[in-house]
């Protein structure tokens, strides 16, 4: 980690299908070994899918967008040490870190799920985020109510 400056961030280009940077960031996490063909696939048919089951007039991108936003922590709690003491200090979430934490939970949410293949795993987790039901909702909601439990705490945040 270098001491000089902040890492320069990179450009995210959008995806072919819908031009979106998000749906290109979703990709990067879903990506695993290097097989980004496999990622795109698996994120496109679990997009489609997810549009096919839930129906209406939105299209694929809105309504991974809502389903996002369901799952986005406002909240978080970071470790300080104040004399000798560790202390559970919430924080709120940047912007940036926001959209990542969703991504990874959503993922992560879904690997855990059973169902034939990753595409479905993923499409019935963002049917479920939709509904704020699931697992990615759920860790959402833990870390929300552990930064609620700690708000005595605030006061050391720096």
């Amino acid at each position: 980690m270098s001491r000089r400056k902040r890492a320069d961030k990179r450009k995210i280009y959008g995806d072919p299908k819908f031009n979106s940077t998000l749906v290109t960031q979703f990709m990067n996490v879903v990506v695993s070994r290097g097989k980004r063909s496999i990622a795109e696939d698996v994120v496109y048919s679990a997009l489609v899918e997810f549009k096919k089951k839930i129906g209406g007039e939105d299209d694929e991108l809105t309504l991974f967008k809502n389903a996002l936003n369901n799952i986005k922590p406002s909240l978080e709690v970071k470790s300080r040490r104040v004399g000798g003491a560790n202390y559970q200090v919430p924080i709120e979430v940047a912007p940036a870190r926001r959209t990542a934490l969703a991504l990874r939970w959503l993922k992560e949410a879904a690997q855990g799920r059973n169902e034939k293949d990753m595409s479905r795993r993923l499409s019935a987790e963002l049917i479920q985020a939709l509904n704020n039901e699931g697992n990615a909702v759920k860790k959402k909601q833990d870390i929300h109510r552990m930064a609620e439990s700690n708000k005595a705490f605030a006061h050391f945040r720096w």
